[in-house]
């Protein structure tokens, strides 16, 4: 990945993709954090606000997060430099710009630097409820539908995983936000073990082990990273269109352990279909009245339930 260089640092190790030049001594370097409630952005922020500090650097930062716990859109500007003046970052500014949701990412996009800009990016889709208000089977959703190579012909630094689907296969997919940190660690110049170090200090002491492995994860994705297998953008169906391979939505399942007695999804279902049991956890109790709308997915505000395709 290109690397954005810091003054009076020390070269960062190799990645994927070439470095870019130094930038002056006196340019502050403007990070832009996006995504929606629940997902840690505010966390991410203020692990790389609290580093820049801690190296010396003058930091600048502002965010906004109104209804975030209802997966409203959050973002947070950090700026950082030998002098910074001003806590936002100017559209077409931004050196570098992570995305934590895949549609929160294409709205800031204009804020990028067009020629040396760095994006990185979660593909997960977190869809909300006012995007999908035709249930018809094959409707077609209110959702960004670019892919990440439509993405990837746009933005000349383009970085794009599913990091949600990476975190899980670690064994907790709210990890996802640490490993987003290793990969945008290596686009600052600022020590590996600067970073641990910081992060550790702001996650839970009971997740440290794994937001270490998500963190390397995330650094090893990116010197892992080949543009050319970005795969071509491909013709989307219409709605109601044949698909190559038939797919089909299974049931909610519920994680019980992350559910926490909310009674968003019970009080939304349109179908009446869940409940909240003795011990105040969702379970759906008449499946058969389920037509998966999958409200109940995109309004839990701890990603507590999922629906599955299956072929």
């Amino acid at each position: 990945m290109s690397n954005v260089n810091q003054p009076g640092s020390d070269a960062a190790q190799s990645s994927a993709a070439e470095h870019t030049d130094t930038q002056a001594s006196k340019t502050p370097v403007n990070v832009l954090i996006v995504g929606v409630g629940g997902q840690g952005v505010i966390m991410v922020s203020k692990v790389l606000a609290t580093l820049c500090q801690q190296q010396g650097y003058q930091v600048k930062q502002s965010e906004v997060h109104g209804m975030a716990k209802r997966g409203g859109s959050v973002f947070s500007h950090v700026r950082f430099g030998e002098h910074v003046y001003s806590p936002t970052i100017p559209a077409g500014e931004a050196d570098v710009l992570v995305a934590l949701e895949w549609a929160e990412g294409l709205r800031w996009l204009s804020y990028l630097k067009p020629d040396t800009g760095i994006l990185i990016a979660d593909t997960q889709q977190i869809v909300p409820p006012f995007a999908c208000r035709d249930r018809k089977h094959g409707a077609a959703m209110g959702y960004a539908r670019e892919t990440v190579a439509d993405i990837a012909g746009q933005v000349t630094n383009c970085f794009a995983a599913n990091a949600g689907q990476l975190a899980d296969g670690l064994g907790n997919a709210k990890a996802a936000n640490t490993l987003l940190l290793g990969m945008l660690s290596t686009a600052l110049d600022f020590q590996e073990d600067t970073w641990r170090k910081v992060i550790s200090q702001m996650v839970p002491p009971k997740t440290v082990d794994i937001n270490m492995e998500a963190f390397s994860q995330g650094r090893d994705w990116v010197e892992r990273f080949d543009p050319a297998n970005v795969p071509h953008t491909e013709e989307r169906p219409r709605p109601g269109q044949a698909t190559p391979h038939e797919v089909h939505l299974e049931l909610p399942e519920i994680n019980r352990a992350w559910c926490k007695s909310c009674d968003i999804c019970v009080k939304f279902c349109p179908e009446r279909c869940l409940i909240l049991d003795q011990d105040q956890k969702a379970v759906l109790s008449r499946p058969e009245l389920c037509t998966l709308c999958r409200l109940c997915e995109r309004l839990c505000p701890d990603f507590a339930i999922a629906l599955n395709y299956k072929e």
